[in-house]
């Protein structure tokens, strides 16, 4: 059964990217508080400042300003575009080579400083070293079987480790001094100090494209065999049961207490506290699907989208409205790390008084008796 749990709102127009050149791409995209990087297919750079309006009905809109764009100088695509905030860089992924460029005018440090030889690259959000004018990288080296992990400052960067892997890694997620890996059979946990590892489940990395992506402190979201989400911890354990999505997902996202799926024809929507799917959105042609600091973004070749979540509140009381009691208490409880605490209390109290009402109204007086409780 169905929940409105997010809307979908165009964020960037095909003419603003491209105007009447059709042969330009959309590859990669970064979302830096307002700030919103696009990576394209003919080498370039865009950057839009991203403005957040809420009209009196409380519709939601966003309005993209262009501020400038930037020529990289090569014949590649831009493949991946990571901000580092707190230094004022964005890490631009383009021909194999990570080269640090400027947060607002997109020009090269001046020292040059770059990383040679990545093939994808992540970075640690939590990191190890404890330098707030540093950022932590963890490349999928092109050297066969090998991670290599670095730290990246203002104007340099210095390589920390390099580790070899079973089998050649396609995809990587960080965790401190955890990676979680999806290599060409299987998925693992590596943690890159001792060394020590752990396989987690197989996974044909040829038939399907691996997901891994990092939720929250030591724990990971990857697409399983069968369709499955799967959780992981650092311990190789699974501390929530799995969601169930299509066979050919391209991407994930988490925005609590949802995950998000894309495939080639649907967004998915899926609830952490009871597995159920909540949402459908039809979505054709997606390529990317990705959360920045809350902020869910999928992308076209062509154009820029933003999921945005109705309040935990609203879909409560749609939930209450369509009688659907005990998924209203799941969504309230699940709820109570959003809201502040006297907040929650108040609205609690409540959604079960709603609650018991309903089941009294169903002659279920043992539920109602209790809820009233």
């Amino acid at each position: 059964m169905s929940v409105k749990a997010f809307k979908l709102v165009s964020a960037v127009e095909r003419e603003m990217l491209m105007g009447d050149k059709s042969y330009i791409n959309i590859e990669c995209i970064e979302c830096c508080g307002k700030n919103l990087y696009i990576g394209t297919n003919d080498c370039f750079i865009y950057h839009f400042l991203l403005d957040e309006k809420v009209s009196t009905a409380g519709k939601i809109t966003f309005a993209a300003t262009k501020q400038l764009h930037k020529y990289l100088g090569l014949k590649k695509p831009v493949s991946e575009l990571k901000a580092a905030s707190a230094l004022t860089r964005l890490l631009v992924l383009c021909d194999s080579t990570i080269t640090l460029v400027n947060m607002m005018n997109l020009e090269p440090v001046p020292t040059g400083a770059r990383i040679k030889g990545a093939v994808t690259f992540t970075i640690n959000e939590n990191p190890v070293s404890g330098d707030p004018f540093c950022v932590e990288v963890c490349i999928i080296s092109v050297k066969r079987r090998t991670i290599q992990m670095f730290m990246v400052f203002e104007d340099r960067v210095q390589i920390v480790k390099e580790v070899f892997t079973p089998e050649q890694p396609c995809a990587v997620a960080v965790d401190g001094y955890y990676l979680c890996l999806a290599l060409t059979t299987q998925y693992i946990i590596l943690n890159y100090s001792t060394g020590v590892s752990q396989d987690l489940f197989p996974y044909c990395s040829d038939e399907k494209r691996p997901i891994v992506k990092r939720i929250g402190r030591q724990e990971f979201l990857l697409a399983g065999p069968g369709g499955l989400g799967m959780f992981a911890t650092v311990d190789g354990i699974s501390q929530r049961a799995p969601v169930h999505w299509s066979e050919n997902v391209i991407g994930a996202a988490l925005c609590f207490p949802y995950v998000v799926a894309l495939d080639d024809e649907f967004i998915t929507v899926h609830s952490m506290l009871d597995q159920q799917q909540k949402q459908t959105l039809p979505f054709k042609e997606g390529h990317i699907l990705q959360d920045f600091e809350g902020k869910v973004i999928v992308a076209t070749n062509k154009g820029v989208y933003i999921l945005v979540p109705l309040p935990l509140e609203k879909q409560i009381q749609d939930l209450l409205a369509s009688h659907r009691v005990e998924e209203a208490l799941v969504l309230a409880k699940g709820a109570r790390r959003n809201i502040p605490k006297e907040k929650f209390q108040v609205m609690y109290k409540r959604i079960l008084q709603q609650a018991g009402f309903i089941q009294f109204a169903q002659l279920q007086f043992l539920e109602a008796k209790e809820l009233f409780r």
